[in-house]
């Protein structure tokens, strides 16, 4: 299929992937009475009295604002906030199709990031969660950094930490199935922005023993000369042997290739220097970093990438429906760490040991049971480290 030309004539059709649904009766003066003006003063009167209720008494609990500024959409780079917007009602339709939650999308026509920041809180108030999409780094970071310090909701940023969690799940069970332990394997990332420090520091924080970052220069290094404060940053908590050089050098012996940049980088070659039982996450999109069909040729154990035509498809789809489903269930303050691993775990362990292969090491993108999975370890995790309020 032409997926670009069928999907054009598709979005003619249905003018938005997305709309509202009234959920009361308007059909008689008594239902207007209630729904409406007079009856309505009341639970207006309840929440000038309690805030909380907002949740109880409107669909706040139950709404998410999905936000972007079009400055990274997809792999299509700055193209607007007009021209994001049909992303942003996909995320909006899959948030309903996969957890029930209600998501609005809102493109703000600014690249200021205290206008962002200053523009979201505003409008806080009538969400339940803020999910940041397509924003470019490292603007992504400081307007996510900001908004959790001056917002008492939560606030998700899914190219970074979407990524970062159904990356971890793909290399939980990738590591199991090559029996190889996280504190002894070395991962390189290539692709330095917003989606590859996340999934450095997640990777992290699942204990893995080396952690190598590259960006179009090269290896990010103590020392080194960086683009950005981000870079300088992850340089520090990274590349335990401070190396140097390509992406070519810091693959030999390297156990995990994890690419979130661009397409064709990798070489069999590379593959051939890396450890025994190689793992490649190739996701630049369309077109990864290097072909399913090379990399096993070149000796891959296990390949993954972004696509759905191939196995192992890395999927965001698969993280945050269920996040947000279980945030908003035990209407949480925020997204920590301790939320983010136990998702990470809980979609891996979606995965059976026994039907655990190299060509199924991470659920299917269309499996909506996995959500309601997700959603619960949110909700525990949540409670755990104390952010849920109910």
């Amino acid at each position: 299929m032409d997926y670009a030309s069928e999907s054009l004539k598709k979005h003619y059709e249905w003018k938005g992937k997305i709309e509202v649904i009234c959920r009361a009766d308007v059909n008689t003066r008594e239902d207007l009475a209630l729904a409406y003006t007079p009856g309505v003063a009341q639970p207006c009167l309840e929440i000038e009295k309690d805030k909380n209720l907002s949740y109880e008494l409107t669909r706040r609990g139950n709404l998410v604002a999905v936000v972007t500024d079009g400055t990274a959409v997809l792999g299509l780079g700055d193209i607007g906030p007009e021209a994001g917007m049909p992303v942003m009602e996909g995320k909006c339709a899959l948030f309903k199709a996969f957890a029930d939650v209600d998501a609005i999308p809102l493109c703000i026509d600014t690249k200021d990031t205290d206008e962002i920041v200053n523009t979201i809180k505003n409008i806080s108030k009538s969400f339940g969660g803020i999910n940041l999409e397509d924003i470019a780094a490292p603007r992504c970071f400081e307007i996510e950094h900001k908004l959790k310090k001056v917002l008492d909701i939560p606030v998700f940023h899914d190219d970074q930490h979407g990524t970062a969690i159904v990356v971890g799940a793909a290399i939980i069970n990738s590591l199991k199935l090559a029996n190889k332990k996280p504190e002894e394997v070395t991962i390189v990332i290539n692709g330095a922005g917003a989606a590859g420090i996340a999934i450095a520091k997640l990777l992290l924080a699942l204990n893995i023993g080396n952690l190598i970052m590259c960006d179009k220069d090269g290896i990010l290094y103590r020392g080194g000369e960086f683009l950005n404060e981000s870079h300088k940053d992850i340089a520090e908590i990274t590349n335990k042997h401070n190396v140097k050089g390509l992406l070519a050098d810091a693959l030999i012996n390297a156990d995990v290739f994890v690419g979130v940049s661009r397409p064709n980088l990798v070489t069999e070659q590379m593959i051939h220097s890396m450890a025994d039982k190689p793992i490649i996450f190739a996701m630049a999109n369309p077109t990864p970093e290097i072909m399913p069909d090379v990399a096993k040729q070149a000796g891959a154990f296990i390949v993954g990438t972004g696509r759905s035509d191939f196995p192992n498809q890395i999927n965001n789809v698969l993280a945050f429906p269920g996040i947000f489903r279980g945030v908003l269930d035990v209407r949480a303050s925020d997204i920590n760490n301790d939320m983010k691993i136990a998702a990470a775990y809980a979609i891996a362990s979606y995965i059976k040991n026994d039907d655990l292969s190299v060509e199924n090491i991470i659920p299917s993108a269309l499996d909506r049971n996995v959500a309601q999975v997700v959603a619960t370890a949110i909700a525990d995790a949540a409670r755990k480290s104390g952010v849920a309020r109910i």
